[in-house]
């Protein structure tokens, strides 16, 4: 299965019509599909090193409309169809734990930890977002940040170091993402203790 959805996305990666594929992926991934656009941003850009910034901007854009239709789904449908998509995912005890410590400082820490590296999944937090009537202004300014602050980084990085950034990426994402996270978990306990 993992050599299928590989060889699928090297598939993409190199159509004409790649752009529009990393789009859709970019929009739902953000509200309710599990497979991160990185697979297809990031093979798009080692295959099309010129064109990285071009395919930055597309999954931003993509991606922050897909957030604002996931806080949508929160606001306005959780119960139809939120619900069920957290249900289906496995994801209904998280997204309960989630809203338990839910604030304005707790949703600008998510957004921005999701955004950079999935960690909560974003999907779970626009919809939490939703659900909290998070102020949607500030919902859309801070995805624009994470998702963009993700995607011009990971486009710059592999205009300038190509296949190296790659692997060193693909080698310690995890890592990388926990330190993030770790900053701005100490960024928050200070702000909380000041």
């Amino acid at each position: 299965m993992i050599r299928a959805l590989y060889d699928w996305t090297l598939r993409w990666a190199a159509s004409p019509r790649a752009p529009v594929a990393l789009g859709a992926v970019s929009f739902v991934e953000s509200s309710v599909f599990p497979v991160p656009a990185d697979v297809l941003f990031l093979p798009m850009c080692l295959a099309r090193p010129d064109r990285a910034m071009r395919y930055a901007l597309i999954a931003t854009v993509t991606s922050v409309l897909g957030g604002v239709f996931g806080w949508a789904i929160g606001h306005w449908a959780f119960h139809a169809l939120a619900l069920p998509l957290l249900d289906f995912y496995g994801k209904t005890a998280a997204f309960e734990a989630l809203k338990a410590r839910t604030g304005t400082w707790a949703i600008l820490t998510m957004l921005v930890t999701s955004g950079l590296s999935h960690i909560p999944p974003m999907k779970v937090v626009t919809i939490l977002s939703g659900v909290v009537a998070f102020d949607l202004k500030l919902f859309i300014l801070s995805a624009i940040v994470a998702r963009g602050g993700r995607f011009y980084l990971l486009a710059f990085l592999l205009q300038r170091y190509g296949v190296k950034i790659a692997a060193f990426i693909e080698t310690r994402l995890h890592w990388i993402a926990l330190g993030v996270l770790a900053v701005l978990g100490l960024l928050f306990v200070l702000i909380e203790v000041l």
